[in-house]
C-alpha cells in the first residue's frame, strides 16, 4: 500500500497505558522524518487546542468522576476536534500523521472494560467520526500487570484510568487483541514486552511492510 507525498499515511498506535506508546510513537515519527517524510505526532485525547482542554478532565482525578457514556462522550467531543484541526488538515496537505491513541481505545476502554458495549461506541463513532480511520494501527500488548507497573513508574497526575484496577486493564487488553483478530490487515499486534529497540524494529518493519517505505531501523 504506496503512500506519497500526495497520498499520505495515518498511523496510530494503541495499547494499555504503559505499554510504551508514547516512547514507541516519538521514535517512529523521528525514523519518518530521518527518511524525509513531512510528519507530525499527535496524541488522544487531545491533538488540538480545544481537546487539549477536554483531556485533563478524562485523565485526571478521581476515577469515579464521570460514569462511563460521559467519559466516553468527553473523550468524542475532543476526537472530533482533534480530527477537524488537526488530523484532516495534514493529510490534506501532504504530511503523515502518527497519533497515541485514536478510536480502538474507545472501542477497548469504553466498549469493552467500561461494558457500554461495542455496539454503543460504534453509534457514536459513527455519527461524530463518519468512515473516516486510520491507514495502519499498531496495538502494543503487555501483560497489564507489567503495564500498570510502568505506568506507576513514571508517576504525574494523569492516572485516573490506571486506578480502575487490573481486572479493568486485564478487559482493556482483550479488547485490544480482538480488534485485532478482527482485521488483523490494518489491525497489527506488537509484543511490547520487549526492549525498547526490539519493539521499535518490529514497528518500522511493520510500517515499511505495510506502505511500501525504507524506514531505518533503531540501533
Amino acid at each position: 500500500m504506496s503512500k506519497t507525498i500526495n497520498n499520505p499515511g495515518f498511523i496510530v498506535l494503541e495499547g494499555m497505558d504503559g505499554a510504551g506508546k508514547g516512547v514507541q510513537s516519538r521514535m517512529l515519527c523521528t525514523a519518518m522524518k530521518a527518511a524525509g517524510l513531512d510528519v507530525i505526532l499527535t496524541r488522544e485525547p487531545g491533538g488540538s487546542p480545544g481537546a487539549e482542554q477536554i483531556r485533563s478532565l478524562i485523565v485526571e482525578g478521581n476515577v469515579d468522576r464521570w460514569d462511563d457514556m460521559t467519559e466516553l462522550l468527553l473523550i468524542y467531543a475532543a476526537r472530533r476536534s482533534h480530527i477537524v484541526q488537526t488530523i484532516k488538515p495534514a493529510l490534506d496537505k501532504g504530511t503523515w500523521v502518527i497519533s497515541d491513541r485514536f478510536a480502538d481505545s474507545s472501542r477497548a476502554f469504553q466498549g469493552v472494560a467500561g461494558n457500554l458495549g461495542l455496539e454503543t461506541v460504534e453509534n457514536i463513532h459513527g455519527e461524530v467520526v463518519g468512515d473516516f480511520a486510520p491507514d495502519l494501527t499498531l496495538i502494543l500488548d503487555l501483560d497489564p500487570t507489567i503495564s500498570l507497573d510502568r505506568a506507576d513508574a513514571r508517576g504525574g497526575n494523569e492516572d485516573r484510568f490506571e486506578q480502575k484496577g487490573l481486572a479493568y486493564q486485564q478487559k482493556v487488553r482483550e479488547g485490544f487483541c480482538a480488534l485485532a483478530a478482527s482485521t488483523p490487515d490494518s489491525r497489527i499486534l506488537v509484543d511490547a514486552s520487549g526492549s525498547i529497540s526490539v519493539v521499535n524494529n518490529e514497528i518500522i518493519t511493520t510500517v515499511n511492510t505495510h506502505f511500501g517505505l525504507a524506514l531505518e531501523e533503531a540501533e
